[in-house]
């Protein structure tokens, strides 16, 4: 690695993020702006009768990690790495997330979505990072 960016989240020269705590802080920034515009529309609509409180797709807070894990994706070169971590990453990611969605199932569709977004957020971020990099190591 030649230098390094300053800022946060902490950047190599390529545009990678460097720290996992970064990677886990940014997503879930994002995650909850997401949560909270969802809640804040949810609360509009209803207000104005436009339906009940709550009936809104949590899953939708995946808008903004989602964009950061596909310019995460992007900083790194082309090649297999890169592929099979995201793959990966998104299998577990989405079946955790799914496996959550269902055993909140009695809850209202924003907070079970919100719930099983949080943790593909969390499963995603931390099964790319140490994936990616240890693909990359392997691969050459």
């Amino acid at each position: 690695m030649s230098e390094v960016r300053s800022g946060y989240p902490r950047r190599d020269a390529e545009g990678r993020i460097r720290v996992l705590g970064d990677l886990l802080g940014i997503s879930l920034a994002g995650l909850v702006t997401g949560v909270l515009a969802l809640v804040l529309f949810d609360a509009v609509l209803a207000a104005l009768g436009a339906g009940e409180f709550g009936r809104a797709n949590g899953w939708l807070a995946l808008i903004l990690p989602g964009w950061l894990f596909l310019e995460e994706f992007r900083a790194w070169s082309f090649g297999a790495a890169r592929v099979v971590a995201a793959l990966v990453a998104a299998a577990v990611g989405l079946t955790g997330g799914l496996l959550v969605a269902g055993l909140a199932e009695g809850l209202p569709g924003l907070a079970s979505g919100a719930l099983a977004a949080t943790t593909c957020t969390m499963l995603y971020a931390l099964i790319w990072f140490h994936g990616v990099r240890w693909l990359a190591r392997r691969t050459g």
